[in-house]
């Protein structure tokens, strides 16, 4: 080989070249006039000191370089041609991939029913549900190790793509029955009540109902902190135990009541998070749109 320049454009005529095994052919095929697709095959003939193809009886024989190029050529534009073209369109039904996203407990039960949709139109796929840790969520993003998280909207990286998914507010809740809840309790019953409260740090004691009353220059009994909602879901079943829940974990839960609290607990925002390296890939794109249309 020698210092001239090789471009996509001569690759492709040698491919059409290789195709065809006619100079005439292979010119109608590229749109090109017979003595450009000729002068490309001298630059090509220089480039790889072969002669390529050689005058035969019905039109031009490939050199054994020639053939030896054939196949690895044709794969390189193959790949070529997909990195470069716009993608086309995503079939949900035909994928089989793995979709890995980051939650809490209590998002990720949020999520059922979008996971539902995406098992029925995507058959196929799969996807991992991770603890999400609000400290790495970005980088592990950015590294591809995850494709969404889940978050309440705290401190989100400004390099983050972002969507709101719904607003969140807290009731009462305890066991069907439980004595104290056949009405909505007042004030100060309501801080007689024994609660128990997800600390996903473990063994806090105190969250923004706490601070809400606080504010009125009250408390509450606080007896236990467990780490995950779930746990506490059963918890609240088996005791006289109540807590403040997210209503979106309560709807159609059994065995559970839930009412309106005495005072206004300020609710949260649960966003979703992407990265910009997915940002316009069709298969996040549907996925995102998804679960949208599911919260």
């Amino acid at each position: 080989m020698n210092s001239i320049a090789l471009d996509l454009n001569l690759l492709h005529t040698l491919d059409v070249l290789l195709t065809e095994l006619n100079v005439t052919r292979a010119a109608r095929r590229l749109n090109l006039s017979q003595p450009s697709v000729s002068a490309q095959l001298a630059r090509l003939r220089d480039y790889f000191n072969d002669p390529l193809l050689l005058p035969g009886p019905r039109g031009m024989l490939p050199t054994a370089r020639a053939l030896a190029l054939r196949e690895p050529l044709r794969l390189a534009l193959e790949a070529v041609e997909k990195a470069v073209l716009p993608p086309g369109l995503f079939d949900p039904a035909k994928a089989e991939l793995t979709w890995r996203v980051a939650a809490t407990d209590y998002i990720s039960s949020a999520l059922f029913p979008a996971l539902k949709s995406i098992r029925a139109a995507a058959p196929l796929s799969r996807m991992a549900v991770f603890s999400l840790d609000p400290s790495s969520v970005a980088l592990q993003l950015e590294r591809g190790e995850l494709d969404l998280a889940f978050h309440n909207g705290e401190n989100i990286p400004s390099t983050l793509h972002q969507r709101r998914l719904f607003k969140e507010k807290y009731l009462l809740v305890g066991r069907r029955r439980h004595p104290q809840l056949k009405r909505q309790p007042t004030l100060n019953e309501f801080c007689q009540l024994e609660f128990v409260i997800v600390s996903p740090d473990g063994g806090g004691f105190s969250t923004a109902t706490d601070i809400a009353l606080a504010n009125t220059g009250r408390k509450r009994r606080v007896v236990l902190s467990v780490p995950h909602f779930l746990f506490m879901l059963e918890t609240l079943v088996d005791s006289d135990l109540v807590a403040m829940v997210p209503e979106r974990l309560v709807r159609g839960a059994s065995g559970l009541i839930a009412i309106e609290p005495p005072l206004e607990i300020p609710g949260f925002d649960i966003f979703m998070l992407w990265h910009e390296r997915l940002h316009r890939d069709p298969a996040s794109q549907w996925l995102r749109q998804q679960i949208v249309a599911a919260l």
